[in-house]
C-alpha cells in the first residue's frame, strides 16, 4: 500500500490545537497509510525553510499569516486550512462554530442570575471578532447590560504586556458588580484573574471570568480555577484530515467547503461557580437543584427546601431565572446527558440511571422533545469519540 505524505502546520503550545492533533491523528491511524511530517513552530511564525521545496501529497494548516498562504498557494497540492484568519479564501477549512460558543456562554452567565456581561477580546483573531458580534447579540436580545474591552493585538510589533496590563485593570476596576466576562479564549482569562487578584477583586462573586478551549492545564493552573467552553477540536481534526483524504484521492475539487463543529459545553470550575441572584429562597432552591437534579428530584421536594409555596416559586423563578423550576431539573439533567453521550461509552440505560430517570424510555422522550433528537442520533452528531 503507497504512503501518502502529509504535512501538518499546527502550532503545539496550545490546548485547543493538540486537540485538532489528535483528531487527525486518529483518523491517520484508521487509514494506515498516511506518513505525517510535523513541524515544531510558533503561531505566526514564518514559513519553515523546507516547506517552499516539499513535494508531498497533502497539508493541513493554520494559515494565520499572508506569508505563509503565499507559500502554501505555490505549492499547488490539496490543502486544509484549520484557522478563522481566512488568509486563503477559495479553499476548504474547518472550524468551530462561534455563534453556538457565545450562546453557552450567554446560557451559562444567565443561569447564574447575572444581567450585567461582558466580552474582552483580541480583535487582531477573526475568531474573537466573531465571538464578540454574536456575544453582544446574545446578551442585548436577552435584555442584559453590556460591556466590552479589546486589548491590543498581542502579534502587534509594538505590543507591550505592561501597557496592555494597566489599560485592562482600569477597565476592569470600571466594572459595575457583579459582572460576568466573557473572554475570548482560556489565555486572555488567566490574564484577567490574575489582575483580579492583584486587585483584589472577588472572583466569582465580584468578577466572574468563563474562558473558551478549555486547554485543562492552563485553566487548573488560574487561581481561582477557569471555567471555559470545551469546542470539539477532536472532532474538527478529525474531519478536517478525512476532508484531506477526499480531495488528496480526487474524490472532491477544493472549494469554499466549511466545516463547522459544535462546542461539547461550558466546564464549570471556580471562576464562574456562583449564583448572582438578590432572593435568597430562589438561590436556596437553585443550590438544591443544581447538586440533586440528577437524583430523580421533583419540584416538590424543591418546595421543602425553598419553604414557600408553589406558586411564589414558580412566580420568583419566572422573574429571577426565566423559567420554572421543573425546566430547571430538566435543563441540567439535558445538559449531563449530552456530556455523557459525547465523552463516554455508556449505554442509553446507563446514562437513563445515572441521570435520574427510571426507565431508559422517559429519558428518550424527553431528550427529544427538549433537544429535537433522539439520544443516539445526538452520539452520531457530536462525533462520538
Amino acid at each position: 500500500m503507497s504512503s501518502r505524505a502529509v504535512a501538518l502546520l499546527i502550532e503545539m503550545s496550545s490546548g485547543y490545537c493538540r486537540g485538532l492533533l489528535e483528531g487527525i491523528h486518529a483518523f491517520a491511524r484508521l487509514r494506515g497509510d498516511w506518513s505525517i511530517y510535523l513541524n515544531e513552530q510558533e503561531r505566526g511564525a514564518a514559513p519553515p525553510p523546507w516547506l517552499s521545496e516539499w513535494r508531498g501529497d497533502g497539508i493541513i494548516a493554520r494559515v494565520e499569516t499572508d506569508q505563509i498562504g503565499e507559500t502554501l498557494q505555490r505549492l499547488k497540492i490539496p490543502l486544509v486550512d484549520l484557522s478563522a484568519a481566512r488568509r486563503i479564501k477559495d479553499i476548504p477549512w474547518a472550524d468551530t462554530d462561534d455563534e453556538a460558543i457565545a450562546k453557552l456562554a450567554i446560557d451559562h452567565f444567565l443561569d447564574r442570575g447575572f444581567s450585567r456581561v461582558a466580552f474582552c477580546g483580541d480583535s487582531g483573531f477573526a475568531w474573537s471578532n466573531s465571538r464578540r458580534h454574536f456575544f453582544r447579540a446574545l446578551a442585548l436580545d436577552s435584555g442584559c447590560e453590556y460591556f466590552e474591552h479589546q486589548v491590543a493585538h498581542r502579534y502587534d510589533p509594538k505590543f507591550q504586556w505592561d501597557h496592555v496590563r494597566g489599560i485592562l485593570s482600569q477597565w476592569i476596576q470600571s466594572l459595575p458588580t457583579p459582572t460576568a466576562i466573557m473572554t475570548c479564549n482560556d489565555y486572555l482569562g488567566k490574564h484577567l484573574l490574575d489582575l483580579c487578584r492583584s486587585l483584589q477583586i472577588s472572583v466569582p462573586e465580584e468578577v466572574a471570568v468563563l474562558g473558551v478551549d478549555d486547554d485543562r492545564l492552563l485553566c487548573s493552573l488560574c487561581t481561582p480555577s477557569l471555567s471555559s467552553i470545551a469546542p470539539n477540536t477532536f472532532q474538527t481534526g478529525f474531519e478536517a484530515a478525512e476532508l484531506l483524504q477526499q480531495l488528496m484521492d480526487g474524490a472532491m475539487e477544493a472549494s469554499k467547503i466549511r466545516l463547522v463543529t459544535q462546542p461539547l459545553g461550558v466546564e464549570l470550575r471556580e471562576s464562574t461557580d456562583t449564583i448572582a441572584i438578590p432572593d435568597q429562597e430562589v438561590t436556596s432552591a437553585l443550590v438544591y437543584i443544581r447538586r440533586n437534579a440528577l437524583r430523580g428530584i421533583q419540584v416538590g421536594d424543591v418546595l421543602k427546601v425553598a419553604t414557600i409555596s408553589r406558586r411564589s416559586l414558580e412566580h420568583k423563578f419566572q422573574k429571577y431565572v426565566g423559567h420554572s423550576p421543573h425546566e430547571e431539573i430538566m435543563r441540567i439533567k439535558m445538559a449531563r446527558i449530552k456530556e455523557l453521550l459525547a465523552k463516554t461509552n455508556d449505554s442509553i440505560h446507563t446514562i437513563a440511571q445515572r441521570t435520574g430517570f427510571a426507565h431508559p424510555e422517559y429519558m428518550t422522550a424527553a431528550f427529544k422533545k427538549a433537544i429535537g433528537m433522539t439520544p443516539t442520533d445526538y452520539r452520531e452528531s457530536v462525533g462520538h469519540q
